[in-house]
């Protein structure tokens, strides 16, 4: 069984050294600085998110794989 870790926001923003409004509007198809690689957040009750951790990995290894 493969387990899966849910991220909060602050733990994500620790781990890509972003800030809160930098992820919002990644995340967001109106920001100028809107990324559709992104990984998207899901709703985890009426008030909370969170980002699967493999999803993250993922990102940030394609991005570091591009890197050169």
């Amino acid at each position: 069984m493969i387990r899966m870790q849910v991220l909060r926001m602050n733990y994500v923003i620790g781990e890509l050294g972003m800030s809160r409004s930098t992820i919002y509007e990644r995340i967001n198809p109106a920001s100028k600085r809107y990324d559709a690689t992104f990984p998207k957040p899901f709703e985890l009750g009426l008030s909370a998110s969170g980002w699967l951790e493999q999803d993250i990995d993922a990102w940030l290894k394609a991005k570091a794989d591009n890197c050169g």
